[in-house]
């Protein structure tokens, strides 16, 4: 009788070992699953990673006036992400444009200062407008009003962001 008792506690030990051996294990697949999962979302991309969402809308081109070929353009930018951004370059009809500011002087003269680049500040709104941040560039000879000029506005988060910009005459009714 020893001897059936004896093999009963052996069988009874490893199957109390299997078992919680089995126990432990759910648990730590569950752990590497995650982990694995995670790692997976992280090397592409998605976290931490901060929402930046550009809306440009609005597009304007002012017509030259006179014998000059430099214009304006201007572009309502918002920032309905949750991150700041920065307007760092811009093409017009694949000729490359530059980012100015217009601004009275003291002394009540005008002027104009060229920008490197134009903040876009997170649930924030910029309106471009002769009187203060546009886009300047050089007109193709045969733009008449309402020809639609193909306009890339380059973000330093965001990325390039295709928008059209109607010819208008300067100091014509906005649309």
């Amino acid at each position: 009788m020893t001897g059936t008792k004896n093999g009963l506690l052996r069988r009874l030990s490893r199957r109390r070992l299997t078992d919680t051996a089995l126990a432990a294990l759910a648990p730590v697949v569950a752990c590497g699953v995650a982990l694995g999962g995670l790692t997976a979302w992280t090397g592409a991309g998605g976290a931490g990673s901060p929402t930046v969402r550009i809306n440009v809308s609005y597009g304007r081109v002012f017509l030259p006036f006179g014998e000059t070929t430099e214009t304006s353009a201007y572009f309502d930018i918002t920032n309905t992400g949750d991150t700041d951004d920065r307007l760092v370059a811009v093409t017009c009809s694949g000729r490359e444009a530059g980012l100015s500011r217009h601004f009275m002087t003291p002394s009540g003269a005008a002027s104009k200062e060229s920008l490197n680049s134009v903040d876009v500040s997170a649930g924030d709104s910029l309106s471009m407008s002769p009187h203060g941040v546009d886009v300047t560039l050089t007109a193709r000879p045969g733009w008449r009003p309402g020809d639609l000029v193909r306009c890339t506005l380059r973000f330093e988060r965001r990325g390039s962001v295709d928008a059209l910009a109607v010819a208008t005459p300067p100091g014509a009714a906005p649309a």
